[in-house]
């Protein structure tokens, strides 16, 4: 039973937060009562103590490095400092972020002080914090719970780390049970506060840490909101969209744009510190949320989440279902400005690599809509894809891969897409019309290498269909229309030409010319794609 807050017990106390978090979160997630998308509260708080857990590993990285092993007060210092930094970069919806300054005030730990009294003052400050950070605070909620805590070690008056530890879980438990009649959409809805509850779980973690023993988890059955209750039957009327982004200003600016943001909109949380703050709030107009930061300092990682899935009185429900976004994979500048003129949002992918997981899944959580489907564009893309869309999906998305192993495939999906369709009968109908398409393209060798057309050479012209190399010759013009040969030999009405970057007008010119001569009322498009290493990509239908 330890009586010292060492780097060893903040280190385990991450640790069994964040996997008690785990265990709990779909117990949390289950306890929201409010139909939007950011109250998926246990996800929140698992993902904000997730990025703490990955401060202390920046934390454990720089003292390895360190040329003399620190004293336990120094380790203890950058440990904090690294778990706080990372969990308001990291902080997901608002219980994460007030979850965030939690975490901060908690570990402003006094090295003087004796470990009991540490906590106790931490538990006061990360209080303070919570309250500070909420635009309008609600008792009843994650703020009454972390206040009972820290008002149950003050009340133990010891300087014994383990009497003030079990006193504060304890008394967090006696408030989270008090939530319903403090709160009347939770008692109407017969539930507690799902980021109270989450504090208890954080709070129980840390005593198990300090006393070595687990709290046992009660058998009961779970709560869930009651079906047809006020809060549960109808619908959403609030603000339409949430704002989340860091913010680089200065502190002093802080609090004229924590009170612009308050006249904007509602569930305001506004914290941070030292040049670096973190805000959230609930707004009709997400570009003037926006616009408040850039005009005193230097917004990032913007996302804006579209609230209003449920249908609002306002809004009909076929409307509703048509907020669909699309997200694109683009391999030239061409290609982009093709994207953006369908209503596509493109994904910049750089030469010969794939957009990661998560740039993806940025473009994703940046479209204000609450259905996406993805064009990979290249099946190496296709693994990102879709776990960028798995992750998605935890947050509350409708997210659908359309496997789409070329551009001329996702142009052809962009084609028939009807965002009048039911989602699934729209997904359905763009990966018919992906499929239906036969792709083929030109490239030129790197190597020397075996191919299913024979042996060829660095600089040689490679046509290739779905894959494949099956033309190698000495001529980009040459190739091509050997290539669409094979690719009209089932037949073809329609041909799709994308041009890249080392495409000679002559040679493109050339090929529209033989396509004429030889398929006598064919249609054949061109599009300019800047794409490099591959002057032209083509589709047949």
């Amino acid at each position: 039973m330890t009586q010292q807050v060492t780097p060893e017990l903040i280190r385990s106390w991450v640790a069994t937060a964040l996997t008690a978090l785990g265990e709990a979160r779909a117990e949390i997630d289950a306890l929201n009562v409010f139909p939007v998308p950011d109250g998926d509260t246990g996800t929140n708080m698992y993902l904000t103590m997730e990025a703490a857990a990955a401060g202390v590993e920046d934390a454990d990285t720089e003292l390895a490095a360190m040329p003399e092993e620190p004293d336990a007060v120094r380790a203890v210092e950058l440990l904090s400092k690294a778990i706080t930094h990372s969990a308001l970069m990291g902080a997901r919806g608002n219980s994460g972020v007030i979850l965030s300054q939690i975490l901060r005030g908690l570990l402003q730990v006094a090295p003087e002080a004796s470990a009991g009294r540490a906590v106790t003052q931490g538990l006061m400050r990360a209080t303070e914090l919570a309250y500070e950070a909420v635009g309008e605070p609600t008792e009843g909620t994650m703020l009454t719970v972390i206040r009972y805590a820290a008002e149950g070690a003050e009340r133990s008056d010891s300087d014994d780390l383990a009497t003030v530890v079990v006193s504060a879980a304890e008394s967090a438990s006696v408030a989270l049970e008090k939530t319903p009649s403090m709160l009347k959409v939770l008692e109407e809805a017969g539930v507690v506060d799902s980021g109270g509850r989450g504090i208890v779980v954080i709070l129980d973690a840390l005593a198990e840490v300090v006393t070595g023993v687990k709290k046992a988890k009660p058998l009961e059955k779970a709560r869930v909101p009651l079906p047809n209750q006020s809060q549960s039957q109808g619908r959403y009327s609030g603000p339409k969209y949430e704002v989340m982004y860091l913010i680089n200003m200065a502190d002093e600016a802080a609090p004229a744009l924590r009170a612009e943001l308050g006249t904007q909109g509602d569930s305001l949380v506004f914290v941070g510190g030292e040049g670096l703050w973190n805000v959230h709030v609930h707004v009709d107009d997400p570009g003037a949320a926006i616009e408040s930061g850039m005009a005193v300092g230097d917004p990032f990682r913007l996302k804006i989440t579209w609230l209003a899935d449920v249908p609002s009185e306002e809004e009909p429900e076929e409307k509703a279902a048509q907020k669909r976004g699309i997200i694109g994979v683009a391999h030239g500048p061409g290609i982009v400005a093709l994207f953006e003129e369908s209503g596509v949002l493109p994904v910049l992918a750089a030469p010969r690599t794939a957009p990661s997981t998560g740039e993806i899944l940025a473009a994703i959580t940046s479209e204000v809509v609450a259905e996406v489907i993805i064009l990979p564009s290249d099946k190496n893309v296709r693994s990102s894809a879709e776990a960028a869309a798995v992750e998605a999906k935890k947050q509350g998305l409708r997210v659908a891969v359309v496997q789409t192993d070329s551009v001329v495939e996702s142009l052809a999906a962009i084609a028939v897409h009807d965002p009048g369709l039911r989602f699934d009968d729209d997904v359905m109908g763009m990966s018919r019309a992906a499929g239906s398409m036969h792709y083929g393209a030109v490239t030129v060798s790197s190597k020397e290498a075996i191919t299913t057309a024979g042996k060829c050479k660095p600089g040689d012209i490679l046509g290739v269909v779905s894959g494949d190399i099956l033309e190698i010759g000495d001529s980009v013009s040459g190739v091509a229309e050997a290539t669409l040969e094979r690719l009209l030999a089932i037949g073809g009405e329609l041909v799709t030409i994308v041009t890249g970057a080392d495409a000679a007008a002559t040679d493109v010119t050339a090929v529209e010319n033989a396509l004429l001569r030889q398929y006598p009322g064919i249609e054949v498009v061109v599009y300019e794609g800047g794409q490099p290493f591959w002057p032209m990509i083509f589709g047949v239908e």
